[in-house]
């Protein structure tokens, strides 16, 4: 945290997709908020790719309101690389990031910055409760980090959002860790440094839907498994003693039933569960080092997690970039 109180710079980091309907509102509820604080502000929209009227919004808030900067994407390319790509552009001694449809109330900033002002270095906040969600969402939500606890040696904490405060020193650390697969939530909490949490109940969103499908979520949660744990390797290793085991002992009682009890056993049906069981293990075992092995391949590539097609509000000064040099600002891209 800066020593001087001296006008620091707050960043407001927003990630938007297809958003142009609700967006005004959001910018109402943010401004009224950070407009009391004693801060410069600086106030990053992220368009990942949107195909509505999201630029056109985007370019009315820029003219109405000077602390408005925004990065266009040239596609979409996920929730988690378009907040990296507003973390890489932003310059505040506090960077707060937080979803643009309302569901991350603005009003709890004054919150999250009461914190760092008293020593954390990142404050996280807490999904008590989303009106919205569906009892299947909260309930495989609990299970999938219930199960990344216990597989992963990375305190990751249950209903964490990507709602969060990051100090300097914590931005810049965060924005080395340049995977492609990304589970921000893992990686913040990987990073160690002092923590302080805020709970909130997530109000319904404001307009449209949620854009994470049964299946992105599916995806999301696979990405975070296998981001921080060798667990379902182990799984397949046990799995593949345990049929081996299996396989031992009827091996074993097929030789007593030939040469001690003398008669042959038909056995079309335990030697079809047999194969078929053996053969669905073998087959999920390569799939499980089949995501491990595609992980590795997206990674040695080394493709920008982002490109950026367009950049507006980010002059000369504080505000034009990132200091670091893998930032690479003049490419426009995210690696």
């Amino acid at each position: 945290m800066a020593d001087s109180d001296e006008r620091r710079l707050l960043s407001i980091v927003a990630p938007c997709f297809n958003e142009a309907e609700g967006l005004p509102a959001f910018h109402a509820a943010l401004t009224a908020v950070v407009g009391t604080m004693p801060y410069a502000v600086e106030i990053i929209y992220v368009d990942d790719g949107s195909t509505d009227a999201t630029p056109q919004v985007l370019a009315t808030l820029r003219a109405q309101d000077a602390r408005v900067k925004t990065l266009t994407l040239s596609r979409n390319f996920g929730h988690q690389a378009a907040l990296l790509a507003g973390l890489d552009a932003a310059q505040g001694d506090a960077v707060v990031t937080l979803d643009s449809d309302l569901q991350h109330p603005p009003a709890l900033i004054p919150e999250l910055i009461r914190a760092w002002e008293q020593g954390a270095e990142v404050v996280y906040t807490i999904r008590r409760e989303t009106a919205d969600a569906t009892l299947f969402k909260r309930l495989t939500s609990r299970l999938f980090y219930r199960l990344l606890q216990q597989a992963s040696g990375t305190p990751i904490i249950a209903g964490a959002a990507d709602f969060r405060l990051m100090d300097r020193v914590a931005v810049e650390s965060f924005c080395t860790l340049r995977e492609t697969h990304r589970f921000n939530r893992g990686l913040v909490s990987w990073l160690g440094f002092r923590t302080a949490a805020v709970v909130f109940d997530a109000p319904a969103r404001f307009v449209g839907k949620s854009k994470y499908s049964l299946w992105r979520m599916l995806r999301f949660a696979v990405h975070g498994l296998v981001s921080f744990s060798v667990w379902p390797l182990r799984v397949a290793m046990l799995l593949g003693f345990g049929m081996a085991g299996f396989a031992a002992l009827y091996i074993a009682y097929a030789l007593y039933v030939f040469f001690v009890l003398h008669r042959t056993v038909p056995g079309w049906t335990s030697t079809l569960i047999t194969v078929l069981l053996i053969g669905g293990v073998q087959l999920l075992s390569l799939g499980i080092v089949g995501e491990y092995v595609g992980k590795i391949f997206e990674e040695v590539k080394g493709r920008p997690l982002y490109i950026v097609r367009e950049r507006h509000g980010f002059g000369s000064g504080r505000g034009t970039g990132h200091p670091t040099a893998h930032r690479q600002q003049k490419l426009g891209a995210g690696r």
